[in-house]
């Protein structure tokens, strides 16, 4: 046999060897022969470099040293799931689906939700091209050599499956594993980790892979994304993902109805304590692709899925004092300073009191023994007191009546919920809350600057707002305390580089209050340059689709204000994008203005999510579901009887994507 066919068939004997331990958990040789096996094929590689691959096993064993981690764009955005806590909310879910799949019969896929890292992982060819952490959804790291120490994900795959595709997943650390990882911290006298999440998240991130690949972390696969991958189905896509050698939990199953659904959340929430790894929930998600592809996304959730989280764990501690927090748009949040106490695997030391009548309701008082939850899993919160325990001299909670950090008086508007510090421009965390937001990835995304060193310039007068972030020099930053020459340099080009953002992007990190990233692309597409919406009057902007009048009424106050028109005219000098850019202006048209289209089906010209853009590019609303208002229904292949019959009894136009794309 050649040097070649011995590497070759050691390499793919490893891969099966491999698969039947960490993802079959059905060991065919011995540790230890697994071992010789792994050592003859690293001699081999080691004196035939002409025959390196990627996808080697030998690559699991580590030793690339990454400084730092590369920022990748998803191809594919990672979103956030919604929550739901009761039978009942998901039975309000189910009849929005319904609403939106008419008389469609909708089955759903029940899933484990594990508690790690969210990965996503790009094959190509079969092979391991890149590994990404989750980030914003929008963006993560790039951390393909560490996920390649991981046993239990391939790097080879085998079968049938697609060209290209992403697979996601969680990086999670088994309890026995983690168990393992304390016993020798504690037994080398260093702190053990507090919980296997965090523990598992942090590994991704050392830079060290040969440290990751000595972490007993696994990859537990849940969803494929991808163009033209041929599967039908959510759960379609688990057994395929399994056929190709992934590790994808065997507790899954299709249900019917949400009765079904609920029966295997009340199954698992009992008997997930017998798991070898933390979960929180389970994900119900429609079941047909088809279906999914019809329900679209919010703007931070798919609508076909929801995560059912498990009961949160409840601890009692003292509450010891009430401190109140300002955030950038003046809002004041109060806080309780507990007693330290482990929750959920991490100490809390502060939860969220929400505002004066969320304390008038719970009549929660400084002294009190307090409940102690968190939402969600994540954020702590007080959910009520123990009055038994309460102190003799305890004195009723009076709300702050002046900002805590520039002491003016605090205003309420009437119905609203929260206190406010009406001191904009003065108030410290106001200012430096609001450059914050400026820089951050959603909005100017400044490579090189962080939270951190924003307080820091504010504190030294260095800078006063966002514009004057574009006069700093590096003479200026160098004196700064922990700033060396490499940092002061990527500050600056970080800088000068956010000029090139675009105008729907800028807009968003201008901070008008009730203007998030949707609402900043609906006005950047309505006015197509600030000086427009800068004089646009509260009438003109409730017309805008989906801008309401407190929207509205928060833009006109933001243009009117002269301290604001100052820092455009500055940020304007320095080259910050105001106005839409050529392409974005040159596929736009008002062809489609005041119409409502709904999109059903399987289409073969465009994608869905094409066909969608093109409404909106052309001055049209997509509509999610049919109504007497909807002016037009683009009907794809496979589209359910249903719509076509509720369109038709409404008279609504229905129309051929070939139609479609003849009107734009």
């Amino acid at each position: 046999m050649s040097i070649e066919n011995n590497i070759t068939t050691l390499r793919d004997e490893l891969r099966e060897h491999n698969y039947n331990y960490y993802v079959l958990d059905n060991p065919s040789i011995s540790d230890f022969e697994f071992d010789m096996k792994l050592k003859e094929l690293q001699a081999l590689e080691a004196q035939n470099p002409e025959f390196y691959d990627p996808s080697s096993p030998t690559i699991r064993v580590g030793g690339v040293v990454t400084k730092s981690f590369d920022t990748i764009v998803h191809e594919h955005r990672m979103y956030s799931l919604d929550n739901s806590y009761s039978k009942e909310d998901l039975e309000d879910w189910e009849k929005r689906i319904q609403r939106n799949l008419g008389d469609a019969p909708v089955s759903y896929t029940c899933e484990l939700k594990y508690d790690g890292a969210s990965i996503s992982i790009t094959y190509e060819n079969g092979k391991l091209v890149r590994a990404v952490t989750r980030g914003d959804g929008f963006q993560g790291d790039a951390v393909t050599t560490n996920i390649k120490t991981i046993k239990s994900v391939p790097l080879q795959l085998k079968g049938d499956y697609p060209a290209k595709f992403d697979i996601r997943g969680e990086i999670v650390l088994p309890f026995d594993g983690f168990q393992k990882m304390n016993e020798e911290r504690a037994a080398n006298g260093e702190e053990p980790y507090m919980n296997p999440r965090n523990t598992a998240s942090g590994s991704l991130k050392l830079q060290d892979s040969s440290a990751v690949a000595q972490r007993p972390l696994e990859c537990l696969l849940y969803s494929i994304v991808g163009n033209n991958i041929g599967i039908a189905s959510q759960y379609e896509m688990l057994e395929k993902a399994r056929e190709w050698g992934f590790k994808v939990p065997t507790v899954a199953k299709l249900c019917h109805s949400t009765a079904a659904v609920m029966e295997f959340v009340e199954e698992w929430d009992v008997a997930r304590h017998q798991l070898p790894y933390e979960t929180d929930g389970v994900v119900v998600k429609v079941n047909s692709l088809q279906h999914q592809d019809e329900l679209g996304f919010t703007a931070k959730a798919p609508r076909w899925a929801m995560a059912y989280k498990f009961k949160a764990e409840q601890v009692f501690t003292v509450l010891n004092e009430i401190t109140y927090q300002v955030g950038r748009t003046g809002a004041i949040t109060p806080v309780a300073n507990l007693e330290p106490v482990l929750l959920a695997g991490t100490t809390v030391k502060r939860a969220s009191l929400h505002n004066a009548d969320q304390i008038a309701k719970l009549d929660i008082r400084e002294g009190d023994t307090v409940f102690v939850e968190k939402g969600g899993e994540i954020i702590p919160k007080i959910i009520g007191i123990d009055d038994t325990k309460r102190p003799a001299d305890s004195k009723e909670t009076k709300y702050s009546t002046e900002c805590p950090e520039c002491h003016t008086p605090l205003e309420r508007a009437e119905g609203d919920a929260k206190h406010y510090c009406p001191n904009e421009y003065g108030c410290p965390p106001q200012i430096t809350g609001r450059i914050q937001h400026f820089i951050s990835r959603k909005a100017m995304d400044i490579e090189g600057l962080g939270g951190e060193t924003v307080e820091l310039l504010f504190k030294e007068g260095l800078i006063k707002d966002y514009a004057d972030l574009y006069d700093l020099t590096k003479a200026q930053i160098l004196p700064l305390e922990r700033m060396a020459e490499k940092s002061a340099d990527n500050l600056i080009k970080g800088v000068g580089e956010s000029v090139a953002i675009p105008f729907e992007r800028v807009m968003f990190a201008l901070g008008i209050r009730f203007v998030g990233e949707t609402v900043a692309k609906k006005l950047a597409k309505a006015y197509k340059n600030i000086n427009a919406m800068a004089v646009a009057t509260k009438e003109e902007l409730v017309a805008v689709d989906e801008i309401g009048e407190r929207i509205a009424e928060s833009v006109v106050a933001f243009f009117s204000n002269e301290k604001n028109q100052n820092t455009i005219e500055r940020l304007k000098e320095k080259g910050v994008q105001f106005s839409l850019s050529v392409e974005k202006l040159e596929s736009q048209t008002d062809i489609l203005k005041g119409k409502t289209l709904v999109v059903s089906g399987v289409f073969e010209l465009v994608s869905r999510d094409q066909l969608k853009k093109l409404i909106e590019d052309n001055g049209g609303k997509v509509g999610s579901s049919i109504s007497s208002k909807t002016s037009y229904l683009v009907a794809g292949d496979k589209m359910g009887p249903s719509k076509r019959t509720k369109a038709e009894n409404l008279n609504v136009p229905i129309i051929t994507e070939q139609e479609f794309l003849g009107m734009v």
